[in-house]
């Protein structure tokens, strides 16, 4: 039998009963789609998520005080809590070979004031190489000053939400804000930098290091010290190099911090999203079997229909393989329009989330390469034992159906 013969034949068969033919591959397609979607969205988010994390600096290593306890994540440090990386510790990390430049940091939240307006957000001591550290841009103003710092001055920088929270009316520059009851004057608004990681400058307030310490704290140990690498290949080198500084400075055994690269809260946050998508494509390929099982439904049915059509087949002619290729062949032939109609409805619906400003969802290769392959294998699976029954049809008892 001749391809061009049973592409005929298969066309005539399912446009013969076109609403059940379109009902079948509903599965197919809903399967489908859900699969590409569903990656889509995890590969987005993956990908948002590394551009946030490298937006806080390039080349980046986190000193937190406390241990990270395998499999607990980075809260588990006691970040806040923690007091074992001082002001001390700055000088020893600074000095070595590699470090570009370093941003000691003491994080705290509280309940700012300006004129009629109040928010609760997180107040940053810093250093004037915060911004070189950080990648931040100055939209008016200017940032904190190593005069700032040695002053102990009363100067705030404001990141983008903050400014629009406490003056959504006004200019900032030279505005007071109230922190901690102690009066502060703005110098700096910070550009919006958007979602980035673990802390994000535009919901902050920041303040020279010293200011945060001696007079709105009273500590002398940092929440967190991020330092630049000159190079990203001198990565684990500098981590090494650090470690053994700071064991040496502490004098202890055992670190009592953690020093965290990009490329571990990387490694960390792309398994659990992988994990996460490919737990949703599971599950959304749940309809697949449900589709593969429609299409064995329809197929055992049409058997039945066409017993008489089989046997007369067979009576002129018409090989066992014949007659099983044909049969195999309209089940391909649905999954694989189905797998078409899924990817363009997949693509739409990844198309439809990027648009909404939901998040930017990337739609791979593999997962539309995937999708025919699934198509494919469906059909064959579920058609093949509709089609060898068919093939196995006595032509004389055939004949005979009623």
């Amino acid at each position: 039998m001749k391809l061009s013969d049973i592409l005929h034949e298969t066309y005539f068969s399912l446009s013969a009963n076109k609403a059940r033919s379109g009902l079948t591959m509903l599965g197919i397609i809903i399967g489908i789609a859900s699969v590409i979607a569903m990656i889509s969205i995890g590969n987005g988010a993956k990908a948002s998520i590394q551009s946030s994390i490298e937006g806080l600096g390039s080349n980046l290593l986190t000193i937190l005080p406390g241990v990270v306890q395998p499999g607990r994540g980075i809260v588990s440090s006691g970040r806040g809590a923690a007091q074992t990386i001082k002001n001390i510790d700055i000088d020893v990390v600074k000095n070595i070979d590699g470090v570009a430049s370093l941003s000691p940091e003491l994080s705290r939240r509280f309940q700012v004031v300006a004129t009629g307006y109040n928010t609760n957000t997180t107040v940053n001591g810093v250093t004037a190489d915060y911004v070189t550290v950080h990648n931040v841009n100055i939209a008016e103003g200017n940032f904190i000053s190593d005069t700032n710092q040695r002053s102990i001055g009363k100067q705030a920088v404001l990141g983008a939400t903050v400014a629009t929270d406490l003056f959504p009316d006004q200019d900032p520059l030279g505005k007071t804000v109230r922190i901690n009851k102690v009066n502060f004057s703005v110098i700096g608004i910070l550009s919006a930098k958007g979602g980035a990681g673990f802390s994000g400058p535009d919901d902050m307030i920041f303040v020279p290091l010293s200011t945060m310490q001696k007079i709105l704290t009273g500590v002398d140990y940092l929440s967190t010290m991020y330092v630049s690498v000159t190079d990203k290949s001198m990565m684990s080198n500098v981590k090494d190099l650090a470690t053994s500084a700071l064991l040496d400075k502490h004098s202890v055994a055992e670190a009592d911090f953690s020093i965290i690269s990009q490329e571990d809260i990387l490694g960390t946050l792309s398994t659990v999203i992988d994990t996460f998508t490919l737990f949703l494509a599971a599950i959304a390929s749940i309809s697949l079997l449900v589709g593969g099982i429609g299409i064995m439904n329809m197929m055992l049915t049409t058997v039945t229909e066409r017993t008489k059509e089989i046997g007369l087949r067979k009576a002129i002619g018409a090989k066992r393989k014949d007659i099983n290729m044909q049969f195999i062949s309209e089940a391909v032939m649905l999954t694989f329009i189905g797998g078409f109609l899924g990817i363009v409805l997949g693509w739409l619906i990844s198309f439809g989330v990027t648009s909404l400003g939901i998040i930017q969802t990337q739609v791979s290769l593999s997962s539309v390469l995937l999708a025919f392959g699934v198509s494919a294998g469906i059909g064959i699976i579920f058609g093949y034992y509709p089609a060898r029954r068919a093939s196995l049809l006595n032509p004389i008892d055939a004949l005979r159906y009623e």
